[in-house]
């Protein structure tokens, strides 16, 4: 564009008013960036139980309802299903209450249907033997600094154990997690034998949280998920079959709306940044109307003075834009594997859509007024003072 140099040079004008307006467009489409990739990350998929290799069977009511056991039987034998396993949630802690980490008793078979998690055949052996045995992911062992053999003194928050919260459990085994992106997350758990839980609790006997369902083929997963919420239906136990990730996004929504929250701040974050930019352009204008007045009278017309204010406010936004959501790029894959899940490992298509949509709409909106009125602007009256 033959007029961008001086565009650029109205642009920064006045630098110091500039770059902090810069930095408040880079600090709103940062934080769209981020949170955006969140909503998306938990609206997309999972909606479907098509093509999946693994149903999760949760309760239809809330995934907060326990399912009975012996489903179990009953699931195995539907035509199309390979193997069954099953987890209990526990929800302990560890010495305080910010060491918290998703902990859970499990079936005997449970590592077998877990074949993204890899483990010593032995050390699966012996959390089968051991009554109080426990395996746990590698980046949670490191944290903690825990071994092969030491005691894990883990405390109920729900299910205390002959009066007493103190559930003391062997450390027999450490997996990891085949998947590099997402091992952070997946090697943060751990899991204790479901028989011991079930036997040693003060309140619950004979229920699980959720069954795992491994499929012989992924292409008859709608048949199998219809004909396992058929066995419970009408009853007072009724299932939901969904995928893992359907499973987790539901997980999540138990403790807050993701899309209403993400929704709510950034819709609060834009309107502001609507005010400032907005002001920004209206001062940057009144500032320069002796020079927009010499321009005119160089044979710039109406059109071109409406045209240069509008670029130079849509420049202003996308600039800022642009960096705050490559910063978001950025820092997405490096905060993910921190956030147990809860963050997407890179920015998903949509957001960036959505993103630039957001940057030239904007841009319009803060620069029509101020750009009305560099055309409407009348040459005797500007030079007049006027």
């Amino acid at each position: 564009m033959k007029y961008f140099s001086l565009i650029w040079a109205q642009l920064f004008r006045s630098r110091t008013r500039t770059l902090f307006t810069l930095l408040s467009i880079v600090t709103a489409f940062l934080l769209f960036g981020m949170l955006d990739s969140v909503r998306v990350a938990f609206a997309s998929g999972g909606n479907t139980v098509a093509g999946a290799n693994r149903l999760v069977v949760a309760s239809r009511l809330s995934i907060t309802q326990s399912l009975p056991i012996r489903l179990e039987p009953q699931i195995r034998q539907i035509e199309g299903v390979q193997d069954v396993t099953y987890a209990m949630w526990f929800g302990g802690i560890y010495q305080d209450q910010k060491n918290f980490f998703p902990n859970f008793s499990v079936a005997p078979n449970y590592f077998d249907l877990m074949t993204e998690f890899e483990i010593p055949k032995d050390q699966v052996d012996t959390f089968r033997n051991t009554r109080t045995g426990a395996i746990v992911g590698e980046s949670l062992a490191k944290q903690f600094g825990w071994k092969i053999g030491d005691t894990i003194p883990l405390q109920a928050t729900i299910f205390p154990r002959g009066g007493s919260n103190d559930w003391p459990l062997q450390l027999v085994g450490i997996f990891k997690s085949k998947n590099t992106a997402t091992a952070a997350n997946e090697e943060r758990q751990l899991m204790m034998n479901w028989k011991y839980f079930d036997e040693s609790n003060d309140y619950i006997k004979n229920q699980v949280s959720w069954y795992t369902v491994r499929l012989d083929n992924p292409d008859h997963a709608s048949r199998v998920a219809q004909a396992i919420d058929a066995i419970s239906a009408n009853s007072d136990h009724e299932t939901k079959s969904q995928t893992e990730s359907a499973f987790q996004q539901a997980f999540i929504k138990q403790f807050a709306d993701i899309g209403m929250i993400v929704t709510s701040i950034m819709g609060a974050v834009f309107f502001t940044l609507l005010l400032l930019t907005g002001n920004t352009m209206a001062q940057a204008v009144r500032e320069r109307v002796p020079e927009l007045a010499t321009l005119k009278t160089l044979g710039f017309t109406d059109g071109t003075m409406l045209m240069l204010v509008m670029v130079e406010s849509i420049v202003l936004v996308g600039l800022g834009g642009a960096i705050g959501l490559g910063l978001a790029a950025l820092a997405l894959p490096v905060m993910a594997p921190q956030t147990m899940g809860l963050l997407p490992p890179h920015v998903p298509a949509q957001t960036w859509i959505v993103g630039l949509v957001l940057i030239v709409v904007i841009g319009l909106v803060v620069g029509v007024l101020p750009a009305l009125r560099a055309k409407r602007l009348k040459i005797v009256d500007a030079l007049a003072g006027r």
